[in-house]
């Protein structure tokens, strides 16, 4: 074991664009633990786009990370030392360590995993938040009825991937917007969907009326902008938006301003912002659905991983602007 830790910290707020100079690298001695805590060895930090919002000072759902704390991120990791009735060296665990190697923790919101047949990655994935964030906002807000459109955007990324797919297991005409040929492949070769838009050849009205031709009755919105603007005049009357994230806006100096707006009214459609920890009890009948379907092979799921905990910074700004292909992660071991 390293005597040492390793932390990210927040060295200043962005200010438009995330910079690698926003976050400082740190290296700070093993931390002790007390009676009824516990030091796990992480694994793997999650990156989220939710984490930009956390480096702004603005309110928000959540508190902001303060300058010189430690950067918020989901872990899976081992116990490596355990003061803790409830835990015992050897543990794997999945938890909210943040953007460190060492993380120490006294059982609130850990939780034991099972490695043995789904890979330890794959609960900050599929099996994790980002599941749980495609399963809650699709099956309760979205309610995908058989032979329904269902879009959704940022289709080959952590959530996206998994809503279009269990659309499908629905019985939906499951339709992707991604960015780039090679993703827009991806999701309609390996994943399934019935069709996928590149958003970047610039003719997103056009391909959407050809791949949705029966017009949109769900609409999974993860990136907002021109995309959310172009989808609302597509949309079918008593449409459901479950609003999950507007990824094109968290760098944005000046928010985009809708213009098609009016469509929410005349097609009488239910829009819902929703954050998936506001929905814990509906966690376990999500996984439970979800790790049958991943065992029957109904879900499959993809991850951009970055090595060492140094490049977490590059890797998130790269998350931020679309360079990521599935869930991304870094490897901390």
């Amino acid at each position: 074991m390293t005597e040492k830790n390793i932390q990210v910290l927040l060295a200043r707020r962005p200010e438009g664009q995330v910079q690698t100079s926003d976050f400082k690298i740190v290296e700070t001695p093993l931390p002790d633990i007390a009676d009824g805590q516990l030091l796990v060895r992480n694994h793997y930090l999650s990156l989220d786009p939710y984490m930009r919002g956390r480096m702004s000072a603005a309110k928000s759902y959540a508190q902001s990370v303060n300058i010189g704390e430690v950067m918020v991120g989901g872990t899976v990791g081992q116990v490596v030392a355990s003061r803790h009735a409830g835990f015992k060296v050897g543990d794997h665990v999945v938890g909210f360590l943040g953007w460190q190697l060492y993380g120490v923790s006294d059982g609130t919101a850990l939780i034991r995993i099972d490695t043995s047949g789904i890979p330890l990655s794959a609960y900050l994935g599929v099996m994790g938040m980002p599941g749980a964030t495609a399963y809650v906002g699709l099956m309760d807000i979205g309610q995908p009825k058989p032979g329904e459109t269902v879009v959704v955007s940022a289709a080959s990324g952590a959530v996206g991937s998994v809503v279009g797919q269990i659309a499908k297991i629905k019985g939906c005409r499951a339709v992707g917007i991604a960015g780039g040929p090679d993703k827009c492949t991806y999701v309609v070769k390996e994943l399934g969907f019935d069709a996928c838009i590149d958003y970047k050849q610039g003719r997103l009205a056009e391909d959407l009326a050809k791949a949705a031709p029966k017009g949109i009755d769900v609409y999974f919105e993860n990136v907002g902008g021109p995309i959310f603007d172009t989808v609302l005049t597509r949309m079918n009357p008593f449409g459901r938006i479950p609003l999950c994230g507007l990824i094109s806006q968290y760098n944005a100096i000046e928010p985009y301003g809708l213009k098609n707006v009016g469509s929410l009214l005349i097609n009488r459609i239910k829009l819902q912002g929703f954050i998936v920890s506001d929905h814990l009890v509906r966690w376990p009948e999500a996984f439970e659905d979800i790790g049958q379907w991943l065992k029957e092979g109904r879900i499959k799921y993809r991850e951009s991983i970055a090595q060492g905990i140094e490049n977490a910074p590059a890797a998130f700004i790269g998350l931020l602007a679309g360079k990521n292909f599935g869930k991304q992660l870094v490897k901390l071991i």
